[in-house]
């Protein structure tokens, strides 16, 4: 019936309303490509570019009392990660830990907190920046599947050194998303793993981020995804760490906000039964998507040591 009532206005009518559809239509499109391109490109300073500021190391870990040493793992002869090696605080290592940080985050903004905690509990530890933020180059973002190829690099570099095992990864939001995507996807073998504030489905992320900034989730997050498929050359819509989590077969620890707005409870317990290790679930009940070890440290701590202890 509506199309009838389309076709019988007359032809400047109809010209019109196509006019304003085509026009909504192309808005639509620009305005997410646009978003697709700030979400995952990032501006240096003196070079304007659409994007968020890349994250910088402005904080070390002389800063927290850490002696480190800054090492850099080759990618290709053009691109490399920098990575911060921390040794234990004894000769004896019990382990060590690969941290890597959330979207649009550095080693030197999210790692050094749980660093101190893992050293405190004897490990020795390795802060990852992903391409494109910290002291690695590029300047792009991925949200976890490139930064899968990453982990690889990290995780290989430590067994090519011969660091003390366990070996264990440690990842917050995207981090997390890029631990499971090398488990699943690049059959990576860590010992154990600690997810932190991980999303279950790339799609579902942004229309969850989308709600919480006010803005009309359909078509947006779909447009989104798609164009940040099309810049990147990934499909985003099959970018869903719920999914790999079946690939973990070592000890996982997952870690959540219940307060979280990017990923809800019931996310989070499909990600934990899709686990097929052993493993633990905690909680933090009174925050959201937070940096959990700034929260309460004391929780925080008690529950790694925990299942550290179980390794």
């Amino acid at each position: 019936m509506q199309s009838l009532r389309f076709f019988r206005l007359g032809r400047k009518t109809r010209k019109l309303v196509f006019q304003i559809v085509l026009v909504v239509f192309l808005s639509v499109n620009v305005l997410s490509y646009l978003s697709a391109y700030a979400l995952t490109h990032f501006s240096t300073p003196g070079h304007w570019r659409l994007g968020l500021p890349k994250p910088t190391n402005s904080k070390f870990p002389s800063d927290v009392g850490l002696e480190y040493v800054t090492r850099r793992i080759p990618i290709n002869q053009n691109e490399w990660l920098e990575i911060w090696l921390i040794p234990a605080q004894s000769s004896l290592s019990r382990g060590t830990v690969l941290l890597f940080p959330g979207h649009a985050s550095s080693k030197a903004k999210q790692l050094l907190a749980p660093t101190e905690v893992f050293h405190r509990l004897g490990y020795d530890t390795l802060l990852i920046d992903f391409r494109g933020v910290g002291g690695s180059s590029g300047n792009t973002s991925t949200l976890g599947i490139r930064e899968a190829k990453d982990v690889v690099l990290a995780l290989s570099y430590a067994q090519g050194a011969n660091f003390q095992r366990p070996l264990v990864l440690y990842g917050i939001s995207m981090g997390s998303a890029a631990i499971l995507t090398a488990v699943a996807q690049e059959k990576v073998n860590p010992d154990a793993v600690i997810l932190e504030l991980p999303f279950a489905q790339l799609l579902d992320a942004v229309r969850n981020r989308l709600k919480a900034l006010g803005v009309p989730r359909f078509p947006m997050a779909e447009m989104i995804v798609f164009w940040g498929s099309i810049q990147h050359r990934f499909n985003g819509f099959t970018h869903n760490p719920v999914t790999y989590a079946k690939q973990v077969q070592c000890p996982a620890l997952l870690l959540h906000g219940r307060l979280d707005k990017w990923t809800t409870l019931a996310e989070i317990d499909r990600i934990f039964q899709n686990l097929r290790g052993s493993k633990q679930l905690t909680i933090f009940p009174n925050t959201g998507h937070s940096l959990l070890v700034t929260v309460d440290k004391e929780h925080w701590q008690r529950n790694v040591a925990r299942f550290l202890n179980r390794l």
